[in-house]
């Protein structure tokens, strides 16, 4: 650990405000990186203690919110990790950051599961961090989950995740596309999630910096329309779903009533879209008959 004064911490917060900068990130990078949380900076004010104790050499932080402001570089990147949930995620730019509004989806699962069912098999497909299928498993502990990524890479991450958050738990990952890995699985799967690559390339090509030059392509970019994936998604989950079988996707604000029609065409009833905390139509979820 390295101390600092706590009088030249609150003055370079002070300094940070002062110059309009993001506050906000700053403070994730001072939690993520330096060990100090919102909730710690309140006691310091409140206790005025003279010292306090960082993860990392002032000087060295400072270098890192540095690399951020010149670059756009997301904090989640330069400190390879990133809250999701009640969890703490390794990350690297393999896979993308995963975002509060995705949180939703896991409690959209465990809602249209059956409590009394306890012998559910869900698949989560491209994976990418682990976080949804962690997530998961770690809530319903009698869930079996098959999670799947077609980046090797992803897979690595997610499986350190699972190893450091929720070990216990039934949880396999699988390297392919989509579904494919999972062909021993044909007919037997409950759930199927998915937060696939939905950006329209309209949309991808005005994306800030922030995203564009470190996100992974391939995990935001969904064709021209944002349906590419979508639609590989759909046409195969009636040869891998049981009947009665949901599929819960994650899509572009603007997409919920196409999906809604590929869902219908290809089996499925019971065809909702839910929307996310900001009101916009997230989540378009069916059950295949």
């Amino acid at each position: 650990m390295f101390e600092i004064s706590t009088k030249d911490l609150f003055l370079w917060i002070k300094d940070i405000k002062n110059k309009k900068q993001d506050i906000d990130n700053f403070y994730l990078l001072l939690d993520l990186i330096g060990g100090i949380s919102k909730s710690d900076l309140f006691l310091l004010r409140i206790n005025s203690n003279e010292k306090v104790c960082l993860k990392i050499d002032f000087h060295s932080l400072k270098k890192k919110w540095i690399e951020h402001n010149q670059h756009s570089k997301p904090i989640q990147y330069i400190s390879k990790s990133s809250y999701w949930r009640n969890f703490k995620f390794e990350l690297t730019t393999d896979v993308l950051i995963p975002r509060v509004e995705t949180e939703q989806i896991v409690e959209i699962a465990t809602d249209i599961i059956d409590p009394e069912d306890k012998n559910i098999i869900f698949a989560d497909l491209g994976t990418g961090s682990g976080s949804i299928a962690i997530a998961l498993v770690s809530e319903n502990r009698s869930w079996k989950g098959l999670a799947t990524d077609i980046d090797t890479n992803a897979i690595d991450i997610a499986k350190k995740n699972h190893k450091k958050i929720s070990s216990g738990s039934k949880l396999n990952f699988y390297c392919g596309n989509w579904w494919e890995p999972l062909i021993h699985y044909a007919g037997m799967i409950n759930l199927a999630i998915s937060n696939p690559p939905y950006i329209p390339r309209e949309v991808y090509e005005k994306l800030p910096s922030s995203v564009m030059d470190f996100e992974p392509k391939k995990a935001l970019y969904g064709g021209e329309d944002g349906l590419y994936h979508i639609k590989q998604i759909i046409s195969d989950a009636p040869k891998f779903l049981v009947k009665g079988g949901w599929l819960i996707l994650e899509n572009h604000f603007d997409q919920s009533k196409k999906i809604q029609n590929l869902l219908q065409e290809n089996g499925f009833d019971s065809l909702k879209t839910i929307n996310d905390m900001f009101g916009i139509g997230r989540f378009t979820i069916g059950r295949y008959k």
